[in-house]
C-alpha cells in the first residue's frame, strides 16, 4: 500500500494567451483572463509574455494580440488572434471542448503545444 500521493493529472484542456507587457489591450484583457479560470477548473490556463518567453514561442511570429492557443487532449486545436472580450474567447473554448484527432493546427502550434505541456508551471 502506497503512503504518497499521485501526481496530479494534467489537465486535457489548455488555454494560453501569448501577449506583451508593453502591449495597453493585454494589460486590460488580463485580468478578464484571470477571472475566467475560475469557469474552467479543468483546464491549464498560461499567461505567456512573448518577449520573456521568446525561446518558448520561437519560430512563431506573434503579430497581434491577444493570441490564443487552445489545445484538448494535448493537441492544438486554436491558434489565432481573438477580440480582447472575454466572452469571446469563453465561446471559442466551449466549441473545442472534447474535441479529438489530429491537430487543425500548423505543425509549429503544435510544437508550441507540446513544449507547453512538457514545459514549467504556468
Amino acid at each position: 500500500m502506497s503512503t504518497g500521493t499521485a501526481a496530479p493529472a494534467t489537465p486535457e484542456l489548455l488555454i494560453a494567451c501569448l501577449c506583451a507587457q508593453w502591449c495597453g489591450t493585454c494589460n486590460e484583457y488580463a485580468p478578464l483572463f484571470k477571472r475566467l479560470q475560475m469557469d474552467y477548473p479543468q483546464a491549464r490556463f498560461a499567461w505567456i509574455d512573448i518577449e520573456d518567453e521568446a525561446d518558448l514561442i520561437d519560430p512563431i511570429e506573434v503579430e497581434n494580440f491577444p493570441t490564443i492557443l487552445i489545445a484538448t487532449h494535448k493537441t492544438a486545436r486554436f491558434f489565432g488572434t481573438v477580440t480582447p472580450h472575454i466572452e469571446t474567447l469563453r465561446r471559442l473554448i466551449d466549441s473545442h471542448l472534447g474535441e479529438t484527432g489530429s491537430s487543425k493546427c500548423d505543425t509549429e502550434v503544435q510544437a508550441l503545444t507540446d513544449r507547453l505541456h512538457r514545459g514549467k508551471s504556468w
